[in-house]
């Protein structure tokens, strides 16, 4: 990437972190995969320019993540047709429903002016989006990794759509949230050491840095796998049996996530040779969390703080939690 372009990504997320009040985030950072420039355009992570003449008002979805942003950022009718397995929130379900497998024409067909993908359609489908973009179909490529970045994410959707100030709303509630539940946490003396895991039969768990390592340490746990590393640069990180039987003895509690790369029970987490003497294990003190509130760049994300903080602190994530979590919908 040349330098220009660093810089005016650099410069717009210090307009974005102002706005919204990200006072600790590395710009240089969470602007890497894609940018804003305003007042009218933006780049995707493939490196497309989209010039904004005026707000896309048909767009079709085939990431579930952009689904829910553009219903909460108020869109309705502007939303011509979502990705098959999207349910949430419960209105998804009246949508269309498109593939990347399917037919290019029948795209063509629905008239859209926007349709939104993400990174691994674009790698694994490229003739399926020159053939959209062909048509005259804007094709715009998101998948944040990281909160910092999708805050940019959020705006960039706000910017597509013509939603800029239900956008900022958003990401500023988002903050005000993640405030609200680290300040339960803030002087608990006893904080709980978790290891969160991402693939249970590949002993895979999460990078430093990811959107789930986020939730957990917005509820007050302590990540006992920080020093994971990065698998190909995504957020999952390889840490293998033997480094989580090195650390039995600390681990107070064992997360892990459900989705579709992943499907544990506690009764395999039980079961796995070995792990009767990790200290959550033995305690009982295993929990499952949904990946749709712990790895998506939604506003589900404060859902996941929530889910996590219940399962390590109780006693804490109280009535004052969910009146926290009330809030984001008032």
């Amino acid at each position: 990437m040349g330098q220009p372009r660093t810089i005016y990504r650099v410069l717009i997320l210090v307009q974005i972190i102002t706005a919204v009040g990200i006072a600790s985030a590395s710009a240089d950072t969470a602007a890497g995969k894609f940018g804003i420039r305003p007042p009218d355009t933006i780049i995707d992570q493939a490196g497309r320019r989209i010039v904004i003449g005026k707000p896309f008002e048909r767009v079709i979805s085939l990431y579930g993540a952009h689904t829910e942003n553009l219903f909460s950022l108020g869109l309705l009718s502007e939303i011509v047709g979502v990705s098959r397995h999207d349910d949430y929130p419960p209105l998804a379900r009246t949508k269309p429903v498109f593939s990347y497998h399917d037919d290019p024409e029948k795209f063509i067909a629905a008239r859209p002016d926007l349709v939104l993908i993400r990174p691994m359609i674009d790698r694994g489908y490229p003739q399926f989006v020159a053939m959209l973009e062909k048509s005259g179909i804007t094709i715009v490529s998101l998948q944040p990794g990281s909160v910092d970045e999708m805050m940019i994410y959020l705006a960039a959707l706000g910017m597509l759509t013509g939603r800029q100030e239900q956008a900022l709303r958003l990401t500023a509630k988002f903050n005000q949230s993640i405030d609200a539940f680290r300040n339960l946490t803030r002087s608990n003396a006893k904080r709980q050491r978790v290891y969160f895991e991402a693939i249970h039969n590949k002993m895979k768990t999460f990078a430093p840095g990811s959107m789930a390592i986020f939730a957990l340490e917005s509820a007050g746990g302590i990540n006992v796998a920080a020093d994971a590393e990065s698998v190909n640069n995504t957020n999952i990180a390889y840490y293998g049996k033997e480094r989580i039987m090195a650390r039995a003895s600390e681990i107070d509690v064992y997360l892990a996530q459900y989705g579709a790369m992943n499907r544990p029970t506690v009764a395999i987490i039980k079961q796995e040779p070995g792990f009767q003497i990790i200290k959550a294990v033995a305690r009982n003190r295993i929990y499952i969390v949904d990946e749709k509130i712990v790895s998506r760049p939604t506003m589900r994300l404060l859902e996941g703080v929530y889910t996590i903080g219940r399962c390590l602190y109780p006693d804490i994530f109280d009535e004052r939690a969910v009146k926290i979590l009330d809030s984001i919908n008032e």
